[in-house]
């Protein structure tokens, strides 16, 4: 099946070929010339379309089909993209003037996307573009920056450097889901503080990503000289919570400590295993501490927006750049993450050969956790969610009822994602062997690669990893897996409410119902500080502000409300 797909697929790029030979066939029948002509003409066209796939069957590769054609190698016009009319500065969220050579993927994402998004606010594009001159001010290169680093060198503040270059790191980790969740946390905290965002360049973020600012950098540069930050922890001594039971820092002075006598940085840790100690982080007087110390390094795998509600100095600035508030990851990630060219040339490959032709695309996302074998009650959720809520249509389990087709079908292309070829497999499979209930509806499923096991930092994994992602957010309709950043970052691009495959509590009974339907566009803050900063003790958070409630797959995170739907 492998090699017919790839055979399929590269059939595909001689179309416009094949489309000649057909109309020359077509003139010579109409004006009935001799057969001769005729039969040399269809001879052709088959020479032209059998041969690239007869070169093609006889290869022998595990390698999935798409990620190895090399006959369409890359399109510069966007392939098959719909010819219609489309915004591709987003109605104003990205900034024109790009070298559009260099990054095709952002201009161009908005010809594949038949939801066209949800429009900013006005402010929110107004702070896009004073981030990029403070980036370009303040960022490598300048001497702004050059004087930050001496500070930071000298550990000393000092009126070297300029009050108004702050600078936040963020450091990159863990699967291409969590580092994208982080890093628009990281750029919505920079936003909302001034500072100047700089990415860790490892874990391939320099190649699986476009630059997102204009004339500069968000790539931290070699030179930085604290050299070990990427193995930051709790135990760091300059993290903000040792600093806090150290002394080194004072909460009771926080509005009249001399800037000579602060650090000139410290440590955030927010990673999932992070302390109330760590997580006072999100409240309004720690962030008064923390806004006058130069530069801070931050280390989280989570979506920390929801967190950032609970502090006050922050709610009335969120809602004013978010008027619809479960945008915030849409709006960011379409800001922030444009797929470097080698990746946006395995996603348009694939989507002209397998999705562009469909009028329904249906996104499956389908997460195993762990070394968790194949599991028929999973399948079985996927199923019963899927033609329950009328995603896919559902199948005659009789023989003789394959052969009734209705007059005019409609197309369904299938899209799911997983690092096992078992559930898609069957997926395919059912719907081969079995028609369709209504027999409305041609169903193909496909699935662009399948890894077996997830393997960090592995470029090649992490480069489809982004490319699948990318496609799921191009679907009209999405399935998603309980607690997966994967899904989250698909749901956020596309604009998606997704259903949600619900976590079942044995593995081997099927959830009832097995999925419900997403209230929220956001991700969900896995682990959010469980602490009321105003009275000082433990609390549900998920009940302190309207603007965020608990996660409908995850009963202790937060996410953010819609505006229409807060109460």
């Amino acid at each position: 099946m492998r090699q017919l797909d790839v055979a399929a697929a590269v059939v595909g790029d001689e179309a416009p070929a094949r489309k000649k030979q057909h109309s020359v066939a077509g003139r010579l029948l109409d004006t009935k010339r001799p057969w001769r002509r005729v039969i040399k003409a269809v001879l052709t066209a088959f020479v032209l379309i059998v041969t690239p796939a007869v070169i093609l069957f006889g290869s022998h590769t595990s390698a999935p089909p798409i990620w190895i054609s090399a006959a369409n190698v890359f399109r510069r016009g966007g392939g098959s993209a719909p010819a219609r009319s489309y915004d591709k500065l987003l109605n104003g969220l990205l900034a024109d003037g790009f070298d559009k050579e260099s990054c095709y993927s952002r201009y161009q994402s908005a010809m594949y996307r038949r939801n066209a998004g949800r429009k900013p606010s006005v402010y929110l594009v107004t702070k896009l573009r004073q981030q990029e001159a403070l980036q370009n001010r303040c960022g490598p290169g300048t001497v702004a920056y050059s004087n930050a680093l001496e500070q930071l060198k000298s550990g000393k503040i000092s009126g070297i450097g300029s009050q108004e270059c702050k600078y936040l790191v963020s450091i990159s980790y863990q699967g291409v889901g969590n580092r994208i969740l982080a890093t628009a946390s990281a750029f919505m905290y920079a936003l909302l503080t001034n500072r100047v965002l700089l990415i860790d360049p490892s874990n391939e973020m320099d190649e699986l990503f476009c630059e997102p600012f204009p004339n500069t950098t968000w790539l931290l540069p070699p030179e930085f000289p604290l050299t070990s930050y990427t193995n930051f922890s709790q135990d760091t001594v300059q993290s903000y919570s040792n600093m806090l039971r150290n002394k080194v820092l004072m909460k009771a002075d926080v509005d009249d400590v001399p800037a000579a006598q602060l650090p000139v940085f410290t440590y955030i840790h927010l990673h999932h295993d992070a302390t109330q100690d760590d997580n006072l982080f999100f409240c309004d007087e720690d962030q008064r501490l923390l806004r006058n110390i130069p530069w801070l390094v931050m280390r989280t795998d989570s979506y920390i927006v929801p967190g950032l509600f609970l502090d006050t100095g922050f709610r009335e600035e969120l809602t004013r750049l978010f008027p619809e508030l479960d945008t915030v990851f849409h709006h960011l990630g379409r800001y922030l993450f444009h797929p470097s060219n080698h990746v946006w040339g395995l996603i348009t490959r694939y989507y002209d050969a397998y999705l562009a032709s469909a009028q329904q695309r249906v996104g499956i996302q389908v997460r195993v956790f762990g070394s968790e074998s194949n599991s028929p009650a999973l399948l079985e959720q996927i199923t019963m969610c899927t033609q329950k809520r009328g995603l896919l249509p559902e199948l005659h389990t009789e023989v003789e009822k394959s052969i009734v087709r209705a007059a005019s079908q409609k197309s369904k292309a299938v899209l799911v994602t997983s690092l096992k070829s078992w559930y898609p497999e069957k997926l395919k499979s059912m719907y081969w062997e079995h028609a369709v209930a209504t027999g409305e509806a041609a169903v193909s499923v496909n699935q662009p690669s399948h890894e077996e096991f997830q393997h960090y930092g592995a470029k090649s994994h992490d480069t489809k990893a982004w490319a699948e992602i990318y496609l799921l957010s191009l679907t009209d309709t999405l399935v998603t897996t309980a607690w997966s950043t994967f899904g989250y970052v698909a749901q956020g691009l596309g604009g998606i409410r997704p259903w949600v495959l619900y976590k079942p509590e044995n593995n081997s009974v099927v959830p009832d119902p097995p999925c419900g339907q997403d209230f929220s566009l956001d991700p969900c803050f896995h682990q959010p500080p469980f602490y009321d900063c105003r009275l000082k003790h433990w609390a549900g958070t998920g009940k302190i502000v309207p603007q965020v409630k608990h996660c409908i797959d995850r009963a202790w995170g937060l996410k953010l409300v819609p505006t229409s739907t807060q109460k």
